[in-house]
């Protein structure tokens, strides 16, 4: 323990002085992002002086010891992982997931949702590949993409990396639409799948009045994602028949904001996966920048400082114009690995049964 505690002493005191200097650097960033959106509400135009336009402070000192009087149970993190959602999603609605008889009905699942709201395959699958590694399975968690066995870094789930908060907000905001195709399916179904949609759109039902408990506000979704019950419906990603409606809905989200804004550009796969990637309201600041300003201002305007911090991408590539040629460069590398090419050849079947 001795040994312990001096390591701890060290990083306590290396951390400290970092801490003196990344916490106003932060604090900069968030006032700084709140009174863009204040002179974007206000059609005012945004310049330079709207940014924090240094880079952030890196912490350079010794990693923090691990405490040998830990149980080993207690140092497997705060974040949640599948093994922990399915857990939830039994314990809390007694809800499991319809997983695919293989990864290819999930693609075609997901293609055939994608395809009708308008998705491109090339948009699709480059962001399948950007946030999935390029050949992740439908249960791929953040930090697992290259390793099933690593520590997960975020509850992001999926196709298209969806977070809990995520989860709960689309099912406040859209769960109408997944109960109603839902329901469609129920519909023209018989037998023991009629059955089993019918336990599945009572069970969401039950997922959605959850999600509306509270105000329809990022914050507010963000601590019932935190919950049990929170955790439990991130599971519904994982379902063959709500899973692509999740999966989807968050990058036709994007588009539609974009949309409401006026930007009446196709977006590009790198585009929208700015949005995809830091919210609506950040990606959009970025693809609306102007390209002069995009080769300056830093990537750490549009992050959170956990986000920034757990994101290498972000941090190598740091600023604008460099994170976007970056992802589109990741894009099309990852677009060739097999599950890529799997996606494609889904969209493709799609496109051939109309």
């Amino acid at each position: 323990m001795a040994e312990y505690r001096k390591k701890l002493a060290e990083y306590n005191k290396a951390y400290d002085a970092y801490e003196e200097i990344a916490a106003p650097y932060w604090r900069d960033v968030t006032d700084k992002r709140s009174r863009r959106r204040t002179k974007v509400a206000n059609h005012i135009r945004l310049t330079a002086d709207d940014y924090a336009m240094t880079q952030p402070p890196v912490y350079t000192g010794p990693s923090k010891p691990e405490n040998p009087l830990t149980p080993s149970k207690e140092k497997r993190g705060p974040i949640p992982d599948v093994e922990e959602f399915l857990a939830a999603a039994q314990a809390e609605f007694a809800f499991v997931p319809e997983t695919p008889a293989d990864e290819i009905d999930f693609k075609r699942a997901y293609a055939k949702v994608a395809a009708a709201k308008g998705l491109t395959k090339e948009t699709a699958v480059k962001i399948y590949g950007f946030e999935s590694g390029g050949n992740g399975p439908y249960d791929i968690q953040a930090g697992r993409e290259y390793d099933r066995k690593a520590k997960v870094i975020s509850t992001a789930l999926g196709y298209n990396q969806l977070l809990t908060t995520n989860t709960v907000g689309l099912l406040a905001e859209d769960g109408g639409d997944f109960i109603a195709a839902l329901s469609e399916k129920h519909a023209a179904a018989d037998g023991a799948r009629k059955a089993a949609l019918a336990d599945k759109i009572v069970k969401l039902k039950k997922m959605v009045a959850f999600a509306r408990t509270v105000p329809n506000d990022w914050n507010a979704h963000g601590r019932l994602a935190g919950t049990p019950k929170g955790i439990g419906a991130h599971a519904l990603n994982l379902d063959i028949d709500v899973g692509p409606l999740l999966q989807t809905r968050k990058l036709t989200t994007s588009v539609d904001f974009a949309k409401r804004k006026g930007y009446d550009k196709t977006l590009t796969a790198a585009e929208l996966e700015m949005m995809n990637l830091t919210g609506d309201g950040n990606g959009y600041d970025m693809l609306t920048m102007p390209a002069a300003l995009r080769q300056k201002v830093p990537t750490s305007n549009f992050f959170q400082r956990g986000g920034y911090e757990r994101n290498p991408v972000a941090a190598r590539n740091n600023t604008v114009a460099k994170l976007i040629a970056a992802t589109d460069a990741k894009m099309v590398q990852e677009s060739k690995l097999q599950g890529a090419k799997d996606l494609a050849a889904a969209f493709d079947a799609v496109t051939a049964a109309r």
